[in-house]
């Protein structure tokens, strides 16, 4: 703790780049995943091949993405694209996985009132689909918000700045407050982000606060 509170601003600088290149990589794995996934849930076939390339780039080990990227975008190892990218890739592979899954908890009857109404598919998709299937999501999204803030750390190995730079210089000087402390960072930082998310998915359905109110009143009236 002592090392922590010493170096406070060094850190917080460092967390800051840290926050950036594990959120990036969550919005674009969103911009690409909602859709695709929305997409691929209408064909069976098409949902089975995403899963599996899914997957598939799952499995690829992050230092392996790490050497294998720059080569083919043309980009230096140490550029902090190159961990933006990687992740984005996990992000996405989890995420379009995670979609089609969220949107099949919407209940069939309240999917068919909204064809009875006149609602096509992408209007339902918009209106109807994704607002009900937000409490699933959410649940992944915490998963993949975390997972994203532990895993920028391995880009220290490469050069890239992060938490992960303390546990690497933590190591090489056998300083364990220096490595301690970014441990403690790096939990408070993705016990915040899932808080943050967790928050945010609550806002976004109110009545799934009204329901748990309801709920609450008649177990008390009983």
């Amino acid at each position: 703790m002592r090392y922590l509170v010493e170096n406070f601003s060094e850190i917080m600088g460092i967390t800051a780049t840290h926050l950036y290149l594990a959120l990036v990589p969550l919005l674009l794995g969103l911009a690409i995943a909602v859709p695709a996934g929305a997409l691929v849930r209408r064909a069976a076939w098409l949902r089975r091949v995403a899963v599996t390339a899914a997957s598939l780039a799952y499995t690829v080990p992050s230092l392996a993405l790490f050497v294998i990227i720059p080569p083919l975008v043309g980009i230096s190892a140490i550029d902090p694209l190159n961990v933006i990218i990687a992740l984005t890739i996990y992000s996405t592979a989890l995420l379009v996985i995670a979609v089609p899954a969220a949107l099949d908890s919407v209940p069939a009857t309240v999917l068919d009132a909204a064809d009875a109404v006149g609602h096509g598919p992408l209007r339902r998709t918009l209106t109807v689909d994704m607002p009900l299937a937000v409490p699933v999501f959410v649940s992944s999204l915490r998963v993949v918000v975390v997972t994203n803030i532990a895993m920028v750390s391995v880009g220290a190995l490469i050069g890239v700045g992060g938490l992960g730079k303390l546990f690497t210089q933590g190591y090489q000087r056998d300083y364990p407050d220096e490595i301690m402390a970014g441990i403690i960072v790096t939990l408070a930082l993705a016990l915040v982000a899932d808080r943050v998310v967790y928050a945010l998915g609550r806002w976004s359905t109110p009545w799934v606060r009204a329901d748990a109110r309801t709920v609450r009143a008649k177990g008390t009236a009983a």
